[in-house]
């Protein structure tokens, strides 16, 4: 007996739909039907949102590890022995409160429904209730039995269609979707200004240790030291590279209005262009301010404008 899943066709049609062949009328993309808001609301969008992958809670704690590591480096290998007590508090305030935002965000990125539209939702009775006019159809997700709104697609981690899914991310352990895509944005902004900040104040400790007696620049011994700065400057460069060109591709997206999946797919443009700016607003919220780069401000994400399927 096959599961409700499998019963689930592509494409349900409007009734009265008639066609002849290869001489049957084409659907014309301009067609389409205002999605209501409880269908565009996913279920789960008022409980905890966490998926249970083994890989990406894994690569969650990896990160969080890497950011406790640099924090104890900085700390008390370079700021807490420095002979200047200015230098130690500006970076060090400076360094903690670039963490606390890219474990902040990392945790809302992590824990933010990404757009998941519900499960099991295209019944037969559901459809019926829209009332499509003859020659529309809806599109339904054959795996996970759901009505699929205009550019969502299905990720087989989450289990899920996600609305204007961008890409999994295993280091936040979550989709990069519509609602949570300021806060991987900000994550990993954040990551690379403190790999920067970190690999800073590394060159510094070794200018300052060459001229000075190695016992004192530390309270490790001068190997110890030497080692610990060697991985957080190796760790410091690969997260730099890794997180800017993951930050410029990801503006770029944004500002283009096109995500990762529809680029590598190529699929064809149907929905209205915008500017970039509006494509920012979307994203982190209106109007512009400071609770753009805050992790703790939840943006509209657009939803004041009228979600609509392609039929």
């Amino acid at each position: 007996m096959k599961s409700p899943v499998h019963r689930c066709r592509d494409v349900e049609h409007g009734r009265g739909q008639t066609g002849n062949g290869a001489g049957g009328s084409f659907l014309q993309a301009e067609q389409r039907i205002p999605i209501p808001k409880d269908v565009i609301t996913s279920s789960s969008a008022s409980a905890m949102w966490f998926i249970r992958d083994a890989c990406g809670i894994v690569c969650a704690i990896i990160t969080w590890l890497l950011v406790l590591y640099a924090e104890f480096v900085v700390l008390f290998v370079m700021l807490l022995p420095s002979k200047s007590l200015t230098y130690s508090i500006v970076n060090g305030t400076l360094f903690n409160t670039l963490a606390f935002l890219a474990l902040a965000s990392h945790l809302r990125a992590m824990c933010t429904d990404p757009g998941a539209v519900p499960k099991g939702n295209a019944t037969k009775e559901y459809i019926e209730s829209l009332q499509l006019k003859p020659g529309q159809v809806v599109y339904k997700c054959p795996k996970c039995c759901s009505i699929k709104p205009d550019r969502a697609h299905h990720c087989s981690v989450c289990k899920r269609c996600i609305r204007k899914m961008d890409h999994h991310c295993p280091w936040v352990n979550n989709c990069v979707g519509e609602n949570n895509q300021k806060y991987f944005v900000l994550f990993t902004m954040y990551i690379a200004l403190i790999s920067l900040h970190s690999l800073t104040m590394v060159v510094f400790h070794f200018l300052n240790c060459f001229e000075d007696d190695w016992t004192k620049c530390s309270t490790f011994s001068p190997p110890a030291t030497v080692i610990l700065l060697i991985l957080l400057c190796f760790e410091g460069l690969l997260f730099l590279i890794f997180t800017s060109v993951m930050f410029g591709t990801q503006v770029h997206s944004i500002c283009t209005d096109e995500t990762g999946i529809e680029q590598l797919k190529k699929e064809e443009r149907r929905w209205a262009k915008k500017t970039k700016w509006m494509n920012m607003r979307a994203v982190f919220g209106h109007p512009f301010s400071l609770l753009w780069f805050s992790p703790f401000s939840t943006p509209d994400h657009g939803k004041a404008e009228t979600y609509q399927y392609v039929v």
